[in-house]
């Protein structure tokens, strides 16, 4: 009812998910320089990037956070450019939870009348991975900033690893937050907006957001499944099928992509961007 919801018995062995845990807290230990080396100007990749909140040439205030944000282009790349602080877990917990990504969009389809995820399917579901590890410090003002801004994801589908601190919510009916109560062992996934495009809307991305906390550090480690940077993304033919008209044009992914990082959080706006106009 939400496309936002928590599983257990997923298959991917806790040991995997506190191994992860723990190597991205190694990571952020990191001294500063040793942190910088992975900044936008100096890391030795653009699939390699530490940085702090999320738009910071946009955003009028700044979101309290640090992340290392990791694309996957392939084992060697990641083995060669990654932290080697965390590498290792980052890959483990990526291939473990491939598993069950998969089973959760065979699930998907189905309902949407897609008998079958074929070669060029998958490659719009599934064609690239990105994984962050955040980090959000104890804020002196918790009243003052927020983790993360009100936003919809513009993945496929996100797989969130939370620890046990809390103080990520979605937004409910009539503009009520609902807090989403960190689970031992248990993994978040949410609709994404590129999974709102190409059901045409009867799966729906949902707005979130992560409030600072005062007295512990948090910290969060999403996968993003997105179609490829290339792929052209629209409503599938098998959910057109029966007549229902397209709510959403033919857009190019990387397109997308950039006017979501274009500008500060803004709740569901980016979504508009692939909206056909009436």
């Amino acid at each position: 009812r939400w496309g936002f919801f928590q599983i257990i018995n997923h298959g991917v062995p806790v040991h995997v998910l506190e191994n992860v845990k723990e190597s991205t807290h190694r990571f952020f230990r990191l001294p500063a320089e040793e942190k910088r080396k992975y900044l936008k100007e100096l890391s030795p990749s653009n699939n390699v990037r530490f940085g702090t909140s999320f738009s910071p040439e946009a955003e009028r205030a700044l979101e309290w956070k640090d992340y290392l944000s990791l694309f996957y282009v392939s084992e060697d790349e990641a083995s060669a450019l990654w932290p080697s602080v965390c590498k290792d877990q980052v890959l483990d917990y990526m291939r473990r939870s491939e598993i069950v990504i998969r089973r959760l969009l065979d699930v998907l389809m189905k309902n949407l009348k897609v008998t079958e995820i074929d070669e060029k399917k998958e490659s719009l579901l599934m064609g690239s991975k990105r994984i962050n590890l955040n980090y959000y410090p104890i804020c002196p003002n918790p009243e003052l900033t927020v983790g993360i801004g009100r936003h919809s994801d513009v993945s496929t589908l996100t797989a969130l690893l939370q620890d046990n601190v809390g103080g990520l919510y979605v937004r409910g009916d009539d503009d009520y937050w609902i807090h989403v109560p960190p689970v031992n062992g248990s993994l978040v996934i949410n609709v994404g907006d590129a999974l709102q495009i190409m059901s045409n809307g009867r799966y729906k991305s949902v707005e979130h957001c992560v409030m600072t906390d005062g007295s512990k550090n948090r910290i969060s480690i999403p996968i993003f499944i997105n179609p490829r940077p290339s792929d052209k993304i629209s409503p599938f033919h098998e959910v057109l099928a029966s007549g229902e008209k397209a709510v959403y044009k033919e857009v190019l992914y990387s397109d997308y992509v950039k006017h979501f990082f274009r500008k500060a959080h803004d709740g569901k706006k980016t979504i508009d961007f692939a909206k056909i106009r009436i």
